[in-house]
Parts: C-alpha cells; sequence; structure tokens
C-alpha cells in the first residue's frame, strides 16, 4: 500500500493512548470517545476492556477507533461501569492482535487488564528471565511482561503484586490496570510519559491528555504524579507513592510534536508552548522572507509565534485535504507522484516569486523535508528557507516512541549546513536545546536536565539494559502473526 502523506512518512511516530474510567453506566461509551481524541497517539490499532462486577468484557481491533467502536453490537457487549482503553502504535513488537491492547489475563486472584503507554527499556532482559522460569508469552509487546510479573509475584494482594512488578522494570510506563480490586493508575517514578485525572459527575477518570476529558465533559483534576500509584474502587480513591523518589523527566517531545495543541502537559498549554517555541526560533535563526508558512498541521503553532515575532506575515502556503484516505491502491511511479499531491498541495497564487520560510516540528530522516523544499521550488518560490521547531534529533527513543535507528537518522549523519544542502533549501536552522527550554519558561540544567530530552542530546535518564553497545535493541524471534 502506499501512503499518500508524505509528510507523515518521516515523523517520529506518536506512542500510544490510554483512557480509563470508574463508576459510569456505560463506560465503554466514555471510553470510546475518550480513546477517539487520543487517536493522534496511535492509529494502528484500538481496544476496550471493561468490567461489569462479575465479568470482564473485550473487543479489541485493528485500525482506527471509529468503525470498531461505533457499532451497537460491539458497545452493547462492554457492559459494565469500569473500562480502560487503548489507541496503539507499535514501538515494540509487531504490528498484530496479539499485541493489541488492553492485554488481559486470568490471574489466581481474577481478572487482570493492563493498557500501557510507555517502553520498558529491560524487557527483553525480564522476559528472558520469565521465559527460563516457565513463564509463556502469547505477545511480542513489552507490556505482557508487566503481567507475567504479576502472576509470578509472591506477594498476596493484587495492588502489592502489582508494585512489586513495577519495582522490576526500567523505562517509561504510564498504566491502567483493570482488577478484582478497582481500577488502578500509575506513572512511572520518572514521569517520562503524560497521564491525567479527571471527575465527570460522580465517576474518576485517566488519560493520556486533558483534551481527552474535555471531549467527554470531564473536570481536570490534576496530573498523575510521577511515582504515583492511584486505586479507584467502591470504598474510594487512595494514593500510594510505593517507590524511592526520582527526579522527574518528563518527555519534552510531548509540547513539541506528541500532544494535541489543545492539551495541557505538566499545567501547561501545548498551544502556546508551541507558540513560545517559533518565536524562540525566530529570535534565535532570524531570516528575511516575504511569508512565514507552517507544514500543515503539526507546524502552525511554532509558524504563528514566529510570525508574531519577525513581522513576517504568516500564510498557509501548503493546503492539506482531509478527505484523502491513509492510503492509495496503485503503486506506481507515476501515481506515487499524484498521490502526494492529493493529500498536500503548494498554494501557488500565493507562492510564486517570493521568499518563504517553512516551519516544520522535526526533521527525522531528511525525506519529508526534501518533497517540501522541492513542493515550493514547483510552486515558482524564489527563496525557500527551513526552520525546525525542536533541535536535531540525533539519537533514537527507547520510552515509547517508534524512532529510527540511529544511523537514519538525518542530524546524526550530517552537520546542519549539509542537510540543507541534502533538502535544496537556501537556509536551514534549528531550535537549540536551551531555546527550547526558554519556551517551556525554563532554564535547561545542563548536570540534571529537568526533562527527557534523550532524542536531542543521548542524555538518557535510565539504562538501557537491552541495547547492544551500538544503542541497539535486541531482536526477538517472531512467528509472522496475520
Amino acid at each position: 500500500m502506499l501512503t499518500t502523506n508524505p509528510f507523515d512518512d518521516d515523523k517520529l511516530r506518536e506512542e500510544c493512548g490510554i483512557f480509563g474510567i470508574w463508576g459510569a453506566d456505560n463506560a465503554a461509551s466514555f471510553v470510546a470517545l475518550g480513546l477517539h481524541a487520543l487517536q493522534h497517539r496511535g492509529q494502528e490499532a484500538a481496544g476496550i476492556v471493561s468490567f461489569d462486577g462479575h465479568n470482564y468484557h473485550a473487543h479489541r481491533a485493528m485500525g482506527h477507533v471509529a468503525g470498531n467502536f461505533d457499532r451497537d453490537d460491539i458497545m452493547r457487549k462492554l457492559s459494565g461501569k469500569v473500562g480502560i482503553g487503548h489507541v496503539r502504535y507499535s514501538t515494540t513488537g509487531e504490528t498484530a492482535m496479539r499485541n493489541v491492547q488492553p492485554l488481559f489475563a486470568e490471574l489466581s486472584e481474577g481478572g487482570f487488564a493492563v493498557a500501557h503507554n510507555g517502553n520498558l527499556s529491560n524487557a527483553m532482559t525480564l522476559r528472558a528471565a520469565l521465559n527460563r522460569r516457565g513463564s509463556i508469552f502469547q505477545s511480542t509487546s513489552d507490556t505482557e511482561v508487566i503481567i507475567h510479573l504479576v502472576a509470578t509475584s509472591s506477594y498476596s494482594t493484587t495492588l502489592d503484586r502489582l508494585t512489586d512488578a513495577l519495582g522490576q522494570v526500567e523505562g517509561a510506563y504510564s498504566l491502567l490496570c483493570l482488577t478484582p480490586d478497582g481500577l488502578v493508575a500509575c506513572r512511572d517514578p520518572l514521569g517520562i510519559r503524560p497521564l491525567v485525572m479527571g471527575k465527570l459527575g460522580e465517576a474518576t477518570i485517566f488519560a493520556s491528555e486533558s483534551v481527552a476529558l474535555d471531549v467527554i465533559g470531564a473536570t481536570y483534576l490534576r496530573d498523575i504524579e510521577p511515582g504515583e500509584m492511584v486505586i479507584v474502587n467502591e470504598a474510594g480513591i487512595r494514593s500510594f507513592r510505593p517507590f524511592a523518589p526520582a527526579k522527574p523527566r518528563p518527555c519534552i517531545f510531548e509540547h513539541v510534536y506528541f500532544s494535541r495543541p489543545d492539551s495541557i502537559v505538566d499545567g501547561t498549554s501545548v498551544y502556546e508552548v508551541r507558540k513560545n517555541i517559533g518565536a524562540e526560533l525566530a529570535r534565535e535563526a532570524p531570516i528575511e522572507a516575504d511569508y512565514v508558512v507552517p507544514v500543515p498541521d503539526s507546524g502552525v503553532p511554532a509558524a504563528i509565534g514566529f510570525s508574531q515575532e519577525s513581522g513576517i506575515p504568516f500564510e498557509l502556503g501548503i493546503i492539506r485535504s482531509h478527505y484523502v484516505g491513509r492510503t492509495f491502491i496503485q503503486p506506481t511511479q507515476e501515481v506515487r507522484h499524484l498521490g502526494v499531491k492529493l493529500k498536500h498541495n503548494a498554494n501557488s497564487a500565493l507562492i510564486q516569486g517570493k521568499r518563504i520560510v517553512l516551519i516544520d516540528d522535526s526533521i527525522v530522516r531528511g525525506t519529508t523535508s526534501v518533497k517540501i523544499v522541492q513542493m515550493m521550488r514547483d510552486a515558482g518560490a524564489k527563496e525557500v528557507h527551513m526552520r525546525i521547531a525542536s533541535p536535531p534529533t540525533r539519537h533514537s527513543c527507547f520510552y515509547g516512541v517508534n524512532t529510527p535507528e540511529r544511523s537514519k537518522l538525518i542530524a546524526s549523519q550530517m552537520s546542519v549546513e549539509k542537510m540543507a544542502r541534502y533538502i535544496n533549501a537556501d537556509s536551514l536552522a534549528f531550535i537549540s536545546i536551551d531555546g527550547l527550554y526558554r519556551a517551556l519558561g525554563d532554564k535547561r540544567d545542563g548536570a540534571n536536565p529537568q526533562r527527557c530530552d534523550a532524542c536531542f542530546t543521548g542524555e538518557y535518564p535510565t539504562t538501557l539494559t537491552d541495547c547492544d553497545a551500538d544503542g541497539k535493541p535486541r531482536p526477538l524471534s517472531l512467528v509472522a502473526s496475520r
């Protein structure tokens, strides 16, 4: 299949999104709506598990939330006042039904369902040890490691067994676990992946982003704190902090690209931060141009900030069609070229004869930037300059983002000057890492960074147990799954 969106092919892929609710009639319907709001975090698959007080009900499917969870026959089966859901983009494990979450297992104390946003950096090592002890894995997802650690724990209560399991893992996790004891939400001690808490009447809600609360009319209460575990059941809401305190390192790329601009992350408006990034970029890398043009859609807020700070008019020089599917059937070179223009096309009447400064959120492989710059030149642009609202992405992510190997990251192989020549831009500049922190209203502590910025700096906040000396993860034996 041929993707018609040339700009989606060369992005760091969203991690995953999770949503859970306790204490609402037709809980699964609210979960489905919440997952709709989080669809940008994962488009490969979606799943919901509900609990009616006696039985668990599950439906998992490849594809988007719409088309799977807008069917009455499916939603009627997902009965109960509590439910959790997940939208997935694979970061660990192949794309297959066996990896679609929430994962469910029948443990000695009852059912256990888990939805996971993040990635465990020692999952392969733990998996090998569990295999030697007799555990039989059904998926290739790192999330299943958590289930086996819970199942084999010697503690008596589900909460203690989950705490014991999480004490053995490294890396990033925001989890929602559905158990006979209640709905459990927890976040890793570094708080790498986001998780928020809200209320809708008497119901308690957890979600990856605050926008999912907005969509169902819920009220935002607070973030789940790094290292915190919250359990909701008939007795109420209880909070625990079972892990040793650590200095939080939330993912900085949530502000650059992953989160929706109408979300609040770490108490800060994503939209305002992205505008600040654009303004900071205009101060750091000024340029004379006729128009500021965003690369749709993720470059828009930063382009607005760049325009306001520089005084250069903001214009839509690239028009995006919202009515084209993700794939196109005919894989010929001629149709491939036409397919690109089906989704994005240059506004030639505006561009011709003008000096353009393009604003994008990142450059990964560089293939997208080549297409964008050429699109502007084909439309008659006099000059094409490019400004990027993040520092150069030189390192892979191991915490829930599907990043190419470092050898495929163009910024790890070329200087900025060489990259500019490669994409055929008249100039190219990235915001500095210090500028990015300033846009967040902070000053980077070089000795102890306040956020996980390893994709830019290589300063990973945890041990990469499963990786070799070159930073490549150890492979897992796979059986093809259709």
